[in-house]
């Protein structure tokens, strides 16, 4: 599979989140969403319905046709294996089916502080995120306690199927790879965003979009012609991980986050 290839599979299923992490911005204490970059960053009223818009929007332009991923998305190359790697890996994958088994039923992890953003909202893949570990995953790794929890949705109820760390932005590939291999699995970050002047949110639903992340505008000069506020990265570095998958290359697999993508367990 092609690395352009790849990288279309993976934005697909992680745009999601950083608009997301947009939208609840104008509903939450900023400081409960620790290190994303949001600094003045403020959603206008009436801007979580045309965030909630924008995903769905994007989510099946993406899955019906191709989209060039373009400069919104950051990705960590695949490494060579170093000796231990893998089972580096496999040991991080192993304590995590362990720890998230409980929450099989959604409502276990309800009761732990996972909150799910635009419950309301159907998309393929819904987060389900704890403050307290992204907090925890700004100083210290512990494949115990993923940033968010991964589910499909399945009419009223969810189906556990992964989770995903995250790492502070200002990490390097080295930093990363100290976490989880870089060869065995890729980080992400989604960065060059710009957001649209109050009034203009809507401008992120047209096909051929200047503002959010999948509009045209990528730089900070564009960005402030256009009257938009520009951030470089507007959230930490991520990645996804399903250890309830039977083959072992479905585990860090970047086509399971593919709108439709089908799979068996």
């Amino acid at each position: 599979m092609s690395k352009t290839w790849r990288l279309l599979l993976l934005i697909a299923g992680t745009f999601v989140f950083a608009v997301l992490a947009l939208v609840v911005a104008n509903s939450q204490d900023h400081s409960s969403m620790p290190g994303m970059d949001h600094s003045q960053m403020t959603m206008p009223q009436g801007s979580e319905q045309t965030g909630a818009q924008e995903i769905g929007h994007t989510m099946q332009s993406m899955s019906s046709k191709h989209v060039d991923m373009g400069p919104h998305m950051k990705m960590t190359e695949l490494r060579p294996p170093k000796p231990g790697d893998q089972e580096r890996a496999d040991k991080i994958v192993a304590e995590l089916r362990t720890s998230i088994a409980k929450y099989q039923d959604y409502h276990a992890a309800l009761d732990d502080g996972y909150k799910i953003f635009l419950p309301n909202v159907k998309m393929p893949m819904k987060h389900f995120t704890n403050w307290n570990y992204a907090v925890e995953a700004l100083f210290h790794f512990n494949p115990d306690h993923p940033t968010s929890l991964l589910y499909e949705q399945h009419g009223d109820s969810y189906k556990l199927i992964g989770a995903m760390y995250t790492a502070p932005k200002r990490y390097t590939e080295d930093d990363l790879d100290k976490r989880v291999p870089l060869s065995v699995a890729q980080w992400h970050e989604h960065v060059n965003l710009c957001k649209p002047p109050k009034g203009q949110e809507r401008e992120m639903l047209s096909p051929h979009a200047r503002f959010g992340l999948a509009g045209s505008i990528a730089t900070k000069g564009e960005c402030e012609a256009a009257g938009g506020t520009f951030y470089p990265i507007i959230y930490n570095w991520m990645v996804h991980v399903y250890p309830f998958e039977k083959n072992p290359q479905d585990v860090w697999s970047l086509e399971r986050q593919m709108p439709g993508h089908q799979h068996g367990h």
